[in-house]
């Protein structure tokens, strides 16, 4: 069942060539960051293409519960009167995050070094999902955590009285984790330093920094070592959001398999750490390039264009590579069964505990789809059977889990009988206009 109602059914079915502009919405990763530091500094921070998905408008509701005053000025456009380092007032209800492992774990690091109680739920998919990864840490700064067995939601945080910096080593590549420790450290005296062996993406910092917190990143024998200074003022910005990649991901990989298609999708981030994806599909024979290369608002940002591409290959992934684009496995997976050969794709066990394990999900849709897929605890091969091979006609469950639905429906876009997916209801979470975007472009897509 969708998070926010009925399921919704969904069906794709093979189509004429998608060609046009795809202009998807924006950067979902830096859409829930503006709100969040927005309502840590001292006046009002402006947003322009803020992502509309379920996801952040969860985040702005806790923020407006926290006491900023955010508001929505339409198109995007956005307006948050923060309190400043420190002052988030106590929510008088649960704070829900709905379906988003991103918004519940950056808010719980904002918010433990304040002296206020809060409890967290969501939806049955977030509340599945493990949190100990990130509570763990936060009590370090003096935070208490109390939830379901698991370190699950339902859960309360009891923020720390008189914080104190810390010095973390992140175990796992996960961004999340390492943005709910800095955003802890903004309010914890001295510094805080955050380790992580392999680099994750990095808007937090780049956030940081541009909002006026005295950042720096190293790179040592031990990996990136981040140093914040807590407890500074935070100045206002103004925040031009840039287009998410992760979204991009979905009209880019339908057109690379899509016959006769050449798609421009515009203004998409691409800071390195988010980028593997579209450095993979080139390294697989994609027809994919950069066009207007700029930076806005502290980012790297282009135009991609996109043709059909009939010769794809399959390609080993470095393992190294995983953690900038953690999030598009699934529709890389796709992308791979229309390719020539295996594609292997170690370093992964992230996957298992996403909105889904999307592993499992997405190995279990693919054999249904006549596709050959080998996996284990962190690695998972997928054997291409070429262009205009792959029979389709399956029904895969999405598991609440927004990308494992678009992945199949645009799986169904090239294969020889249509594929469905229980509920395509959980991609309004990032991607609220899938489904029109899609359609404009040339894609059949229909709700059962």
């Amino acid at each position: 069942m969708s998070s926010h109602g009925d399921p919704i059914p969904m069906t794709s079915s093979a189509c004429g060539p998608l060609t046009g502009t795809a202009e998807v919405p924006g950067d979902k990763s830096i859409s829930h960051r503006s709100l969040i530091l927005g309502a840590m500094a001292v006046g009002e921070t402006t947003i322009t293409g803020l992502l509309e998905g379920q996801d952040v408008l969860d985040t702005g509701r806790a923020m407006q519960a926290f006491g900023a005053d955010v508001v929505n000025h339409g198109s995007g456009s956005w307006s948050v009167h923060g309190v400043g380092v420190g002052g988030f007032a106590e929510p008088d209800q649960v704070i829900d995050c709905g379906n988003s492992g991103t918004g519940v774990r950056l808010i719980m690091g904002a918010m433990a070094t304040s002296p206020i109680s809060v409890t967290f739920s969501g939806d049955a998919s977030l509340n599945g999902r493990p949190m100990a990864r990130v509570t763990d840490p936060l009590t370090l700064f003096g935070c208490k955590a109390v939830g379901r067995s698991g370190g699950r939601l339902p859960m309360t945080l009891v923020g720390a009285v008189d914080p104190v910096p810390v010095e973390y080593t992140v175990p796992m590549p996960s961004a999340q984790v390492k943005s709910a420790v800095l955003l802890a450290g903004l309010n914890a005296p001295g510094q805080t330093v955050v380790i992580e062996a392999e680099a994750t993406r990095d808007h937090t910092e780049r956030m940081l920094a541009g909002f006026g917190a005295e950042i720096s990143t190293e790179i040592t024998d031990e990996g990136r070592v981040i140093t914040l200074t807590g407890q500074p003022e935070l100045k206002p910005l103004h925040i031009e959001v840039p287009r998410d990649p992760s979204s991009a991901a979905f009209p880019v990989c339908a057109a690379l398999i899509v016959p006769g298609s050449d798609v421009v999708v515009p203004n998409i981030g691409l800071n390195p750490t988010r980028a593997g994806l579209f450095t993979t599909l080139r390294e697989m024979g994609a027809d994919l390039t950069y066009e207007n290369e700029r930076a806005e608002g502290g980012e790297p940002v282009a135009d991609l264009r996109v043709r059909f591409s009939p010769d794809l290959t399959g390609i080993e992934v470095p393992e190294e590579r995983a953690a900038s684009m953690i999030d598009e496995y699934p529709i890389l997976s796709v992308v791979a069964s229309f390719a020539k050969g295996q594609t292997h794709m170690p370093g992964v066990k992230e996957l298992r505990v996403k909105e889904s394990d999307r592993i499992d999900a997405m190995a279990t849709g693919l054999r249904a789809a006549g596709v050959t897929v080998e996996d284990g605890l962190d690695w998972w091969t997928v054997t291409g059977l070429g262009h205009g091979n792959v029979t389709g006609g399956a029904t895969c469950a999405s598991h609440l889990d927004h990308r494992i639905a678009m992945s199949f429906l645009v799986m169904g876009m090239a294969t020889q009988r249509s594929m469905s997916v229980d509920d395509g209801g959980p991609i309004a979470t990032s991607f609220p206009i899938f489904e029109p975007l899609m359609g404009k472009l040339g894609a059949d897509l229909r709700r059962n």
